[in-house]
């Protein structure tokens, strides 16, 4: 009986915290929750395929880590995996209620990390000096935009402290 107190606990302050908020509010939490299941859903199956792939890999003894292929395979999966969980952390920061709308900062930070994974998959011996050249406007572009709205939503105390 004892494990079903907290249960009913984080239930009732969900409700209680669920309850002030007004009907698209609600409708928002929902669909933020509902997005936060399927995206767990997707990163965990996205993370047994990698470990499959890479098991199966290794059992089939043709795993070369050294091979550029391979590499590019196995870490574009990988960023693949961590663009997902990124995504899905700035939906709970939205979910928490801290912030009503997901973070520009979240947002370029996915775009980053979506850019430098085409970086680590691009075949360079098949790719021409223009797509090289946008990719790294892009990444510029980005890390500009980063950096500009790198205090955003911090409290000034916290801002000046770290200048210090």
């Amino acid at each position: 009986m004892e494990p079903t107190m907290p249960l009913k606990k984080d239930f009732s302050d969900l409700r209680l915290s669920f309850e002030p908020l007004t009907l698209y509010q609600k409708f928002e939490q929902v669909c933020v929750l509902m997005l936060t299941t399927l995206i767990a859903i997707i990163i965990a199956l996205a993370l047994w395929n990698l470990t499959l792939k890479i098991l199966l890999s290794i059992w089939a003894t043709n795993f070369d880590p050294t091979d550029y292929g391979v590499f590019q395979t196995v870490f574009g999966m990988i960023f693949t995996v961590i663009i997902a969980l990124e995504f899905k952390r700035s939906l709970l920061v939205v979910a928490e209620r801290r912030h009503s709308v997901v973070q520009v900062r979240s947002v370029i930070l996915i775009a980053l990390l979506a850019v430098v994974r085409k970086l680590i998959i691009l075949d360079l011996s098949s790719t021409d000096a223009f797509h090289l050249l946008a990719l790294a406007a892009a990444i510029l572009a980005l890390g500009a935009v980063y950096w500009l709205v790198r205090d955003q939503g911090q409290p000034r105390e916290i801002i000046a402290a770290g200048d210090g």
